[in-house]
């Protein structure tokens, strides 16, 4: 495998433990981002070195970890555009949350190239991308999972082979982030309703998780607000710009989805609130703003 030579773009929280997780399985991973910081703490845990105008044409696969659509095309083919410099059967593996039909695009560019192209949002947060263990939701042909395996088997533990078509990963994704948006913002709601009743938020961790009422996202951040830590996992800012998408891709559906709206509205009052750099689980503030409540950690 030390053969195969991966270029990954985008070492946040999520993309530097995917460069992590392909370097402990033995793959040769070039690692860049706008933050030099960032390449050279990965160089020093055993990333390889080189621009990636050098790496783009040697890469097998081009594994883009960015924050929205336009970095990604940014990344593929603006002006320093990696893909035409990469070699005919290389991959390109695209994790952002996209709409399908920016992916479908993306996929018919590349193959004007002669490059492959799977499209692969990834879920499971930070610590699961530094283990190894994500989910991939990845549609793409069969070549392009062929050419992706080693990349996928590296950072996954779970890859859900959803078509032939690029798109249909990215709709699955705006799936899951509107059921993750909704319920983070509605986590939020009950924490904050059970405020108003005399519950403490440590009463509101202790029984709710036992009963029908929790959900996966309310055990992972109810206890940011009991520990009144908002170092962000992940942060307020990515749900304006996600749930942004879901309802982008609803209405070209002409779908109906306002417990979205809500939510979304939720976090965008969070981000006006200057708390869009915090923990997700911060949207509580706006609804203990609003109802004058005293959170854990308030003086």
């Amino acid at each position: 495998m030390s053969e195969f030579r991966v270029a990954l773009v985008g070492l946040g929280s999520m993309g530097l433990g995917m460069a992590r997780s392909l370097v402990r399985a033995g793959v040769t991973t070039h690692g860049f981002d706008v933050t030099a910081e960032r390449v050279a703490q990965f160089q020093a845990e055993g990333g390889a070195t080189g621009t990636l105008e050098d790496v783009a044409g040697r890469a097998d696969a081009l594994v883009v970890v960015v924050l929205n659509a336009a970095q990604c095309e940014d990344v593929l083919f603006g002006a320093a555009g990696v893909v035409p410099a990469m070699k005919p059967g290389s991959v390109v593996i695209a994790c952002p949350t996209v709409a399908p039909e920016f992916a479908r695009a993306m996929a018919e560019r590349c193959a004007g190239h002669g490059v492959l192209y799977l499209d692969a949002p990834i879920s499971g947060g930070a610590a699961r991308a530094d283990a190894g263990t994500l989910s991939i939701m990845a549609a793409g042909t069969p070549d392009a999972f062929a050419a992706a395996r080693p990349v996928l088997d590296a950072t996954a533990e779970t890859v859900f082979e959803l078509g032939r078509e690029a798109g249909a990963g990215s709709a699955m994704k705006a799936v899951n982030q509107l059921l993750a948006g909704v319920h983070i913002a509605t986590m939020a709601e009950a924490m904050a309703f059970g405020i108003t009743q005399g519950i403490e938020p440590s009463a509101f961790l202790e029984v709710i998780p036992k009963c029908a009422g929790t959900s996966w996202m309310l055990e992972n951040r109810a206890p940011h607000v009991v520990d009144a830590d908002y170092t962000p996992k992940s942060s307020v800012n990515i749900w304006p710009k996600d749930l942004g998408i879901v309802l982008d891709i609803a209405r070209s559906a002409g779908f109906e989805a306002p417990v979205t709206s809500a939510a979304l509205e939720r976090f965008k009052a969070a981000a006006e609130m200057g708390l869009g750099g915090e923990d997700d689980a911060a949207v509580i503030k706006v609804y203990a703003r609003a109802a004058g409540l005293t959170l854990p950690g308030d003086a």
